[in-house]
């Protein structure tokens, strides 16, 4: 395999540069690349080297430092260093002098899906977190990233380019938060607002990328509606389209969308994707303009705990249909649609009488989802997304009209836009600027403890109304999967009738009544009448139990948002500050 050479571009960067990086792809078949790192270091002793143990927009440790191999260092003469891991995310040196001292090490990169770092045969994504290590001193220092590549790719990032395969950044935090995709992609370039965006497509599958790059185009001209300027001049779309692949995350002036190949076609999956498109592209100034003071500077080591997670995402997504529905890219009732999925999923969660969202922010950390999450927590996101429609709710109803929640996270921008580090403080303060109003009470009952939400009343205001299909269908409480035995439980919905009679996630239910569960569970329960006691038997870790399950009932289908018959003059005005858009006549 041939290689791009590289090594005349790169000795003038190391001339102006504290630190340069140097990433060579030497076997993609086996996912591995060679990494050499250049720096000065002041004085002789201890000096120690670190990867970090999460990267941004993933609040969860990690350890990146699993796929270190072969790590050595030597002076600038040649000379080797002594090496000796210190914990297990950090190396330290024994430097004999002051002076340049190079660092080299191997990186397995095999993790798509976490978006950290990927190599195969087509191409390599480098989230620099996963990648290059840091020295403390030098965090600040300015960087250069230079590649050796497969001959025939292409390489693109949020960073300043030096070259075809080279590239800049201020400090290692804008390195870490800027992913370099290198590979056979697709590349699409446009400009909007006086800004430039490139659309890189790396992956085959039934995406139409002439159409997205304009949808793109229309979503990132509704950045206006929330905020007064940019925070980046340049900005990158990286979409990966693979088999399984799913998520998303945000960096600088750039983010990584992940779809499986072949979910871009239906209507409902190509909404799915535009929508987390304009949550990445929120990011770019909630939590990457102004983020929460507690992750100012990130710790790259530990967690970095804080209550205001919520706002970081929650926020983040309660925008983000907002965006596709003044840029006309989905219709008001696709947006009540997964209103109404939200409001149903948030009565369906056993854990919103447990947890607030400030408490859910600060144990992100260690939140793994399961049965055990619905039924004592609840989750950033969605929550998130519910408390921010409370408070732009109350601005509104408290300044007339005249303020509401992009007014808000506007001034978060105008104000911390520069400095970057916010408070629960600075948010209340915000609001007592915008309304004239207390914002203690409202964080107080509805942020630090559970939440209570009355959304009949939050959508009356705003002319729209809340439709619960009648009780028909026989409720549980139990999600199953098929299993080798019969239906497998998944979950047992807290205080549910499951809950009651003692089923358990992992059980096996094989038989109703006496007699084999030969269909889907749900359809079987259908033929008992409401209110019978059911004989359940079941496998448990190889036993055969028995257990008296009662169904009860509960609504079937979809909840539906749609508008009032005759909205009053209040509240198409409501409809139009909150959304930005006009309120469509009922149907």
């Amino acid at each position: 395999m041939r290689y791009l050479s590289l090594l005349l571009a790169v000795i003038p960067l190391w001339a102006s540069a504290a630190v340069d990086y140097q990433i060579k792809i030497t076997d993609p078949d086996q996912h591995l690349a060679d990494i050499q790192i250049k720096m000065t270091a002041e004085q002789a002793g201890a000096f120690s080297l670190k990867l970090p143990a999460w990267r941004s927009g993933k609040y969860q440790i990690l350890d990146l430092a699993n796929g270190v191999r072969r790590f050595e260092a030597r002076l600038a003469n040649g000379q080797p260093v002594p090496v000796e891991k210190a914990e297990k995310s950090t190396w330290q040196l024994q430097l004999p002098a002051a002076g340049d001292i190079v660092v080299s090490y191997q990186i397995y990169a095999n993790e798509l899906n976490q978006r950290t770092r990927h190599i195969d045969d087509t191409h390599a994504y480098i989230n620099a977190s996963a990648f290059l290590m840091y020295h403390d001193a030098q965090r600040k220092d300015p960087v250069t990233v230079s590649l050796q590549v497969p001959q025939g790719w292409r390489s693109t990032s949020g960073m300043t380019r030096t070259g075809d395969h080279s590239f800049k950044a201020a400090d290692y935090d804008v390195l870490a938060d800027s992913p370099i995709e290198t590979g056979i992609h697709q590349s699409f370039t446009f400009k909007a607002d006086g800004r430039d965006y490139e659309v890189v497509f790396w992956g085959q599958g039934n995406f139409d990328a002439t159409q997205t790059v304009k949808d793109f185009e229309k979503i990132v001209l509704q950045a206006s509606s929330i905020w007064q300027g940019y925070p980046y001049q340049n900005y990158l779309f990286i979409v990966h389209a693979a088999s399984g692949a799913r998520g998303a995350t945000e960096h600088l002036n750039s983010t990584v969308i992940q779809r499986d190949r072949f979910s871009f076609r239906k209507r409902e999956h190509y909404l799915e994707f535009l929508s987390t498109a304009a949550h990445e592209l929120v990011h770019t100034w909630n939590v990457k303009a102004y983020r929460p003071a507690e992750l100012v500077p990130y710790d790259y080591l530990q967690p970095n705990y804080s209550k205001l997670l919520w706002i970081s995402e929650g926020s983040t997504s309660y925008f983000q249909n907002q965006l596709l529905l003044r840029a006309g890219l989905m219709t008001p009732q696709e947006f009540y649609n997964d209103l109404a999925k939200r409001l149903k999923r948030f009565e369906r969660t056993p854990g919103r009488e447990i947890q607030s969202v400030a408490q859910s922010s600060f144990d992100n950390w260690i939140s793994l989802g399961g049965d055990h999450a619905d039924n004592f927590s609840v989750n950033i996101y969605s929550e998130g997304y519910l408390v921010s429609w409370m408070l732009d709710h109350f601005l509104m109803n408290n300044s007339g009209l005249k303020s509401n929640y992009r007014t808000l996270h506007n001034e978060l921008y105008q104000r911390f836009g520069k400095t970057t580090a916010f408070t629960a403080a600075d948010v209340q303060k915000i609001a007592m600027d915008l309304t004239g109003q207390s914002l203690a009470e409202f964080w107080l009952q509805q942020v630090e403890t559970p939440l209570e939400l009355d959304a009949e009343t939050l959508l009356k205001t705003a002319g729209l109304q809340l439709v619960k299909p009648k009780p028909t269908e026989p409720f549980t409480g139990l999600t199953v999967q098929a299993g080798k035995t019969g239906a497998e439980v998944s979950k047992v919905e807290r205080d549910s009738p499951a809950w009651v009679a003692d089923f358990s996630v992992g059980d096996h239910i094989i038989a109703l009544d006496g007699l084999q569960l030969q269909t889907e569970l749900a359809e079987r329960l259908k033929d008992f009448p409401a209110g019978t006691a059911i004989k359940v038997t079941l496998f448990r870790d190889g036993r055969l139990l028995e257990r008296q399950l009662t169904p009860q009932i509960q609504p079937a289908g979809n909840w539906q948002v749609v508008p009032v018959a005759k909205p009053s003059r209040q509240q198409k005005a409501y409809y139009r500050a909150w959304l930005g858009v006009d309120l469509p006549a009922a149907k």
